[in-house]
């Protein structure tokens, strides 16, 4: 089958993946030539009732929970839709800063719902892309053609509403899904057509293993690297150089804009973490400019969609002069680097050492703590098929210890018919307890949103009560 792209956004109730909601999915498939195939999707997901939003994400996008609990899918009924219609195999699942925000959401509520958090990212030709990180780099050596925003203190911005507005694209709804899934669109073709080799290139190399011909351990080389974690100054783009290994298969780079001695010196002084003090050039060291505090060796996500790119790329179009580097200086920091293989050493020791995430303290925040086993995956499957009068007298025996606690959550989630007067309590008990960690924080947004819209903030004030069975 010929692969396909599916544009999405959501819009949510929060800004932290294991912890807040989807509220809202919307998306359009669109052939390789960018023409849109088929209806939009634009749906909302009912919120559940152990999570407070938080009142300021309510604030920008105006979807309340009166709304998706009035219009909206169960999680569980979400999922399976975007299991078998959405997803489907040869799909490029892309959208706009989707890899580190979006696709996070989707992880983690496939997780919560006993659904695979990752076969929907690569199983059977599919893949995913980012719009933002493509942005970023052909705004950086590439930019002719295409109008590029700043702030209003004249700092370069990518943000999306921005770039369509300067390049006179229809972006009607800022922040509302569906808007921003044709926004996005426009902006994919706005580049496809002002800089096809770009955009064409970019594209092939959003897999990992084309990513890793380039970028390796085995025969390393610099390369041009855009990332939100550098400068803004530099357009987000500079040189790096694979330095060492990293976790989880992937590589420490360095950033070859910086004179290695800066970075040599903080670890002979002795510093008790020596990998944070090579993340960061204190301001003043910085090359060319003062810019305060940016990484200077940071981890290289395969998986992620990173835009990399050969150095030869700046050899045309003053390539070097854009990103504020040139390739003397590089050379030289590179060949001090190279002089020095001990701080490689002492980077990978100190990544490979760093301390552990504490431990999730409920299990739909542990979907990174494991993989299941094969016969594990077969009973989540089972899980996952089975409806409420099944799920009442299924207690698979599962190995993972996440899980018996999961099921009881996704069953008080999606099917409380289905729990027994046992469950009940207990689901009852967790539910409270999450609500009143989270009120402090949602009672005191809820005073600030009040203040700028008395509509939002009163839907926000009874769906307090109607969860906690009082008045506030």
């Amino acid at each position: 089958m010929e692969k396909i792209f599916f544009f999405y956004d959501l819009e949510t109730s929060g800004l932290e993946p294991r912890g807040d909601r989807i509220m809202q999915f919307a998306g359009q498939r669109a052939t390789m030539n960018l023409e849109p195939v088929g209806e939009p999707v634009n749906v909302l997901v009912k919120m559940t009732g152990d999570v407070l939003p938080n009142p300021g994400a309510i604030m920008v996008t105006k979807i309340t929970p009166q709304d998706t609990l009035r219009d909206g899918m169960s999680e569980a009924e979400f999922c399976r839709y975007i299991a078998e219609e959405i997803f489907v195999p040869n799909t490029v699942a892309v959208g706009y800063n989707t890899v580190r925000f979006d696709d996070e959401f989707m992880r983690a509520t496939l997780w919560r719902n006993f659904y695979d958090p990752y076969e929907w990212e690569w199983k059977d030709g599919r893949s995913r892309w980012d719009m933002l990180d493509v942005v970023r780099m052909v705004r950086a050596i590439r930019p002719e053609g295409i109008n590029w925003p700043f702030t209003e203190d004249g700092k370069p911005t990518n943000r999306l509403e921005l770039l369509t507005k300067m390049n006179g694209l229809s972006h009607e709804h800022a922040h509302d899904a569906l808007s921003d899934v044709y926004a996005t669109i426009a902006v994919a073709k706005m580049i496809r057509k002002k800089q096809p080799k770009m955009f064409e290139y970019l594209f092939k190399m959003r897999e990992k293993n084309a990513i890793k011909k380039l970028v390796n351990l085995e025969n390393k080389q610099p390369f041009v690297y855009a990332s939100g974690r550098y400068a803004n100054e530099f357009n987000k783009t500079t040189v790096a150089f694979p330095l060492t290994s990293g976790r989880n298969g992937n590589v420490l780079v360095y950033d070859l804009r910086y004179d290695p001695k800066v970075a040599f010196a903080t670890c002979s002084a002795g510093h008790k973490d020596l990998a944070r003090a090579a993340r960061s050039v204190p301001e003043g060291h910085a090359a060319n400019a003062t810019l305060g505090i940016f990484p200077i060796v940071k981890e290289m996500c395969f998986n992620k969609c990173p835009a990399v790119a050969p150095i030869s790329v700046l050899d045309t179009n003053d390539g070097w002069e854009k990103i504020g580097l040139s390739r003397e200086q590089v050379e030289n920091n590179l060949r001090e680097l190279l002089e020095h293989p001990e701080f490689a050493e002492s980077m990978r020791e100190q990544y490979e050492n760093r301390p552990e995430y504490p431990k999730a303290i409920e299990p739909e925040a542990a979907l990174y703590d494991g993989f299941l086993d094969d016969l594990d995956r077969v009973k989540v499957a089972a899980v996952r098929n089975a409806d409420a009068e099944r799920l009442a007298d299924f207690y698979p025996d599962f190995n993972d210890e996440r899980l018996p606690e999961l099921l009881l959550h996704y069953k008080g989630r999606n099917f409380p018919e289905s729990l027994s007067e046992e469950e009940t309590i207990k689901w009852e008990t967790y539910r409270k307890a999450r609500l009143e960690r989270q009120a402090p924080k949602f009672l005191e947004e809820l005073k600030k949103v009040y203040e700028k819209d008395e509509f939002v903030g009163e839907e926000l004030k009874l769906y307090f009560e109607s969860l906690f069975d009082t008045e506030y």
